[in-house]
């Protein structure tokens, strides 16, 4: 009995790395990933104070070739109920039936106004030339951004978004991510934009907002032009979004609005390419930021990877030395977080409108994120970063 409770050295070493990361992991998931639902709490019992009026404001979007989407998207957006705002579409080089459709379109709805991209443009970023001549084309002080494979789950998504522009307000965050439906690949990136959206989302309710996503946030349009807009990062293909708020954003004038009828559905993403393309889209952003939050997430992904491994060590270890102790420690551990990381993040899943269903696949979905990063960025190390920048 004596020597179940005598470890060696190496055991000893082990067994205290194990407990040192999960330390880490339990202030990451209480400190950071919890700040959804600590915000929701907070609004539920009225602690945020919101504004009551509804400024106009104008909605941004850019279409490439989304003739399928605007059709399915656009008249969610358009009939969004609040008194007075616009929608601009830049439709950049579409060779199909967008055109057609956005001219239908404005027949039908006279707050919708449509404009392109010249081909001369071509060889700047095409994203950031349509968001800069929509923002020059709107007329109201607010600016709202979505794209055309997304629509609001509610009609009140303006609403909510406008609450949040108080004087000192200057940006405001939402949330966006895909329908949860059948098969792998959309459980994957489901998964994938959901943690995303609690880490850069958390960070923002910490006080330390360090980027957003265009498919769902919204700033001053008077900020856009003091900051010279994407001028100081014309030579990235993409980054308008994340670089822009990244460059702006600071604890004084970011808010964020996480309720039910804020959320933004993006149309499924079915093909795999698209999803390593903006993956890898956001680690060549994120080389630009300013900051250390991205690296502090580095940090926390980094941690979550040794814990799987010297837990799944000290048990190889344990089994061999027949030290069982030792193993139910290690299994202690590992299954001490996966009860923590799926009380938070299935709370904040439903305070999210609880689409997304991962608990049993969570512990996979946990360990594969750190590999997918690791291999994102030896992608970018060997394939290199020129044809995600400025020809």
């Amino acid at each position: 009995m004596e020597t179940i409770l005598i470890f060696n050295q190496i055991e000893l070493t082990v067994l205290a790395l194990a407990f040192l990361l999960l330390i880490i992991q339990i202030i990451y998931y209480t400190g950071l990933y919890n700040k959804i639902n600590s915000h929701s709490k907070a609004v539920d019992k009225g602690k945020i104070v919101y504004n009551e009026e509804l400024p106009p404001l104008s909605i941004i979007i850019c279409a490439h070739d989304e003739s399928y989407n605007l059709r399915r998207n656009l008249p969610a957006i358009l009939e969004q109920d609040y008194p007075q705002f616009e929608v601009i579409v830049v439709n950049d080089g579409s060779t199909d039936e967008s055109d057609d459709i956005l001219k239908l379109l404005s027949n039908q709805y006279p707050h919708l106004y449509h404009t392109f991209t010249p081909e001369s443009s071509r060889y700047i970023s095409r994203k950031k030339i349509s968001t800069t001549l929509g923002i020059k084309a709107s007329k109201y002080p607010w600016l709202v951004f979505t794209e055309a494979n997304c629509k609001p789950t509610s009609n009140q998504w303006l609403k909510q978004m406008a609450r949040n522009f108080t004087p000192d307000t200057d940006i405001v965050l939402g949330y966006s991510n895909c329908k949860q439906t059948k098969g792998w690949m959309n459980r994957k990136t489901t998964f994938d934009l959901f943690f995303h959206s609690v880490r850069y989302l958390g960070y923002a309710l910490c006080g330390k907002p360090f980027m957003g996503i265009g498919r769902n946030m919204a700033y001053r349009k008077e900020l856009f032009f003091r900051e010279k807009g994407f001028s100081n990062q014309l030579n990235l293909l993409r980054g308008e979004d994340n670089l822009f708020i990244n460059q702006i954003a600071n604890e004084n004038n970011t808010r964020v609005e996480t309720s039910v009828d804020s959320i933004i559905e993006i149309q499924t993403i079915s093909r795999l390419k698209d999803w390593k393309e903006e993956k890898l889209n956001y680690y060549i952003a994120s080389n630009y930021f300013k900051g250390k939050q991205h690296l502090w997430l580095g940090f926390e992904t980094t941690t979550r990877l040794f814990l799987y491994l010297s837990c799944i060590g000290g048990m190889v270890l344990s089994i061999l030395n027949h030290q069982w102790l030792m193993l139910t420690l290690c299994f202690i551990f590992l299954i001490s977080r996966y009860i923590m990381q799926a009380i938070i993040l299935n709370k904040t899943n439903k305070n999210l409108g609880g689409n997304l269903r991962f608990v049993a696949l969570l512990p996979l979905f946990d360990f594969l994120q750190p590999l997918q990063t690791l291999g994102f960025k030896l992608n970018l190390l060997f394939k290199g970063t020129k044809e995600f920048k400025r020809r």
